[in-house]
């Protein structure tokens, strides 16, 4: 059997933060051979649509810890962050990302 895809009108979710929280974000492996987009190419992808907010990428066993208007990456693994028309960046773990908010 197999799934349709659906449209979901928004990609507003709980609204917590003014932006989107990508987890258990993955690293394009350049020696594979799976042909199909990878989480990068998808994202930026998605900046192409106008208006569209910044994208933190977390990696599996890290956390974005928010408490009022401060916000901190916890755990093992930097975070990548994308933001429309500018050069995605990496930032390691203990960065202040309250910049988002």
């Amino acid at each position: 059997m197999t799934c349709p895809l659906v449209f979901h009108p928004s990609f507003s979710a709980l609204g917590l933060v003014p932006f989107n929280i990508n987890p258990h974000y993955i690293d394009t492996d350049p020696n594979s051979t799976h042909k199909g987009e990878t989480r990068e190419e998808r994202i930026l992808q998605y900046h192409e649509i106008p208006g569209t907010p910044p994208v933190l990428a977390l990696r599996e066993g890290s956390i974005l810890k928010v408490e009022g208007d401060k916000a901190m990456l916890i755990g093992k693994f930097h975070a990548r962050l994308f933001v429309p028309g500018k050069k995605t960046e990496e930032f390691p773990t203990g960065h202040n990302f309250s910049f988002l908010l």
